[in-house]
């Protein structure tokens, strides 16, 4: 008999029966992949139709699946609780990518990989909940789990001991009927499944507790929040101690075959993670090493909250927002940056502090401007930024009334900037880039012609780049906080924000966490204004 043909036909159908015998198939020749397809058809009837019997099928479905599919398991480990009780079905859809890279780091994908996200949106439990699968998949893996406090490691503990003992709220056993908790010391933070080992299959200590001797990791080795808060972050001493402890105490823990998973608030360039980043993606020893970086903000390229979870248990974008603003207000938006936008920047090398710069309420003053113009920074997208303040000069003052700030392909962000010359009646643009980006600005040229537009086009192809991008604007940065003048917040496109943002990150030391096109598009702006402009005036003869 053709199982396969019998499978897909018994599927097809909608009768409850059937789908019943096509699990019975899909056990029996453990096939998860039409198993997920007929877990589809099933919830769908459940949502649809309800039924006892059809919602019977679906957990067994997930059951079948729990051991290899991380998603599944929290799924059905939590199938007893009430929905808005549990922690994975509410924060699902928004971290599922977290989910999926976890899942890749298990089936043996990926060697080390880097989690950012924002405080306080369940990264903790997920690694709970992630530690007690990976141990009830392979038991005798010895797993290291470490951070910069016992007390996080304790909180940590507890949660998996939980998860282990508590078989009315968690259906853990019933995924891993087997397994069976042998030792537990809360001292020591060891758990011991199966058998009592020389190395636990979960050992929890603090950085600056004993590592040596601790753990010899073979499974995975997890470094969460190794880095305690903004005092360390702004100590260099410090941060460079964390990583000797790192590199002498932690990484040597971990035997050839361990994953590595680092997850935590970015706060410095130079803290653990971004030592370790700089070392995988500069030393062609590393070369072979299989790792990505996951940074998740707590908000999107939007301005919306990438953690608005379902019943009320997340954060809304007027949420995070609220706490932007409070950070704007006290001049610390790299706090900011580095706590929700996983994007450390070097505070030393700040120049452009919210509170130094001045606003306006979006009212221009009274009269004709001397001139309309924008500076235009070109990219062709693919993560680089196009960056091009409006501008409305009066006398010295320089009103940025409008921004185009987008890393969309040319397709959108030339007719971008055609649509804003057009709204503001702009009469000069200049455009520099690289001899690569030369046609940016004559397209914009071309696209104004065909609609009749005239304006005074300056295409400069001498860009500065690197250090002399960053002496430049260096250099311009107090003409910009005198002259310039820039929209007030609650008169901001998301667009603008997004511009203003990318301003008040940039910094002259280190390596740039983010793109610098906003900060160099003000200083290619103050310079267009400063020294290319003549006005012309009508007087008597005097004669």
């Amino acid at each position: 008999m053709d199982y396969e043909k019998l499978k897909l036909r018994l599927l097809g159908s909608e009768d409850i029966s059937m789908w019943e015998d096509a699990f019975a198939l899909m056990v029996s020749s453990e096939d998860h992949i039409r198993n997920k397809e007929l877990r589809k058809k099933v919830l769908a009837s459940v949502k649809t139709n309800g039924g006892s019997r059809a919602l019977d099928l679906y957990w067994k479905t997930l059951l079948f699946d729990a051991k290899d599919d991380f998603d599944c398991f929290m799924r059905y480990n939590e199938k007893n609780r009430p929905l808005n009780e549990q922690f994975w079905v509410p924060r699902r859809k928004k971290l599922m990518p977290v989910c999926k890279a976890l899942q890749e780091m298990e089936d043996g994908e990926l060697d080390e990989l880097f989690l950012s996200c924002p405080p306080r949106i369940g990264k903790t439990t997920i690694m709970l909940f992630f530690l007690a699968w990976v141990m009830g998949r392979n038991s005798e893996r010895s797993n290291l789990y470490c951070s910069y406090t016992d007390s996080v490691v304790q909180v940590l503990y507890n949660g998996i001991l939980e998860t282990l003992s508590d078989p009315v709220t968690y259906s853990y056993f019933d995924i891993f009927p087997t397994a069976k908790v042998v030792s537990t010391n809360a001292q020591d933070k060891l758990i011991n499944l199966d058998r009592k080992k020389r190395y636990a299959s979960f050992t929890g200590r603090s950085l600056y507790g004993t590592l040596n001797g601790a753990c010899d990791c073979n499974g995975y080795l997890i470094a969460d929040d190794l880095i305690s808060g903004i005092e360390e972050a702004m100590n260099k001493d410090r941060l460079n101690n964390a990583w000797a402890k790192v590199d002498n105490n932690m990484l040597p823990r971990a035997k050839e075959s361990a994953k590595v998973l680092w997850i935590g608030t970015r706060w410095s360039l130079v803290d653990p993670q971004g030592v370790r980043i700089d070392l995988l993606e500069n030393d062609p020893k590393y070369k072979d090493r299989r790792w990505r970086v996951l940074n998740t903000p707590a908000l999107d390229e939007n301005d919306e909250s990438n953690f608005d979870y379902d019943y009320g248990v997340g954060f809304s974008t007027n949420y995070y927002q609220m706490r932007r603003a409070s950070f704007e207000r006290n001049s610390d938006m790299a706090s900011w940056l580095a706590q929700y936008q996983g994007e450390p920047i070097e505070r030393d090398g700040s120049i452009f502090e919210p509170s130094g710069m001045k606003y306006y309420n979006g009212e221009l003053p009274e009269g004709d401007p001397d001139r309309i113009f924008m500076a235009v920074d070109p990219a062709w997208g693919g993560g680089d930024y196009v960056a091009a303040p409006l501008c409305y000069q009066f006398g010295d003052d320089i009103y940025v009334a409008d921004v185009v700030y987008t890393n969309e392909e040319k397709t959108i962000s030339q007719p971008a900037i055609v649509n804003a010359v057009k709204k503001h009646g702009v009469q000069a643009i200049k455009v520099e880039g690289t001899k690569m980006t030369a046609s940016y600005g004559e397209d914009i040229d071309k696209a104004l012609r065909k609609q009749d537009i005239r304006v005074n086009m300056r295409i400069n192809t001498s860009h500065f780049t690197g250090n002399g991008k960053r002496q430049r604007i260096f250099d311009k940065a107090p003409d910009i906080r005198e002259h310039m003048i820039f929209l007030a917040e609650g008169h901001r496109t998301k667009e603008y924000t997004q511009f203003m943002q990318s301003v008040f990150s940039f910094t002259v030391t280190g390596k740039q966490a983010k793109h610098d096109d906003a900060a160099d598009s003000l200083a290619m702006a103050i310079d267009f204004a400063m020294f290319s402009h003549n006005k012309v005036e009508i007087m008597k003869r005097i004669i």
